[in-house]
């Protein structure tokens, strides 16, 4: 098996996709932020608030910036325009559940943006959160399903 990253000479190098057929891409990508419940006490509605604003609708937005940028992040990630990016939070019992979905028409998949924008947003409801108890945990980011390229993915 081979890296689709690495060149013939062993050195990265961006994956060529220019006689890829443009096709509808979308992938979901969830992270899950432990927040127990000394912050979970501060959740009024379907946020929190803090002193720096509403966490989860701040965190949305974040996410939202990074999975445009994510070019700028991942070294050998292709520009993407991306045609949606929906950011939604839910409390779970002392959790921050998030999930990005990210589509776009193109020659190669978001996955990286949707993990990005999920991984950004996880991050800024910690520095959010942060003063109120630094026994936060991020648990994991992963990627949930993905579609619209050589195989389809999701997550059982």
């Amino acid at each position: 098996m081979s890296l689709s990253h690495i060149d013939p000479n062993g050195n990265p190098a961006m994956v060529d996709v220019g006689a890829k057929a443009i096709s509808r891409r979308t992938a979901l990508a969830r992270s899950v932020v432990a927040l127990g419940p000394d912050i979970m006490q501060h959740l009024t509605g379907a946020d929190i608030q803090t002193r720096k604003g509403p966490v989860f609708q701040t965190a949305i937005i974040a996410g939202t910036m990074a999975a445009k940028r994510t070019d700028d992040l991942i070294p050998l990630c292709h520009s993407l325009g991306l045609d949606n990016c929906q950011i939604t939070i839910t409390a779970q019992g002392s959790d921050a559940v998030i999930d990005c979905l990210v589509s776009t028409e193109g020659k190669t998949g978001v996955e990286m943006e949707a993990l990005v924008g999920a991984s950004v947003a996880a991050l800024t409801i910690y520095d959010m959160c942060k003063a109120l108890s630094h026994d936060i945990v991020i648990r994991e980011t992963k990627l949930m399903e993905k579609t619209g390229g050589k195989r389809d993915f999701k997550r059982a």
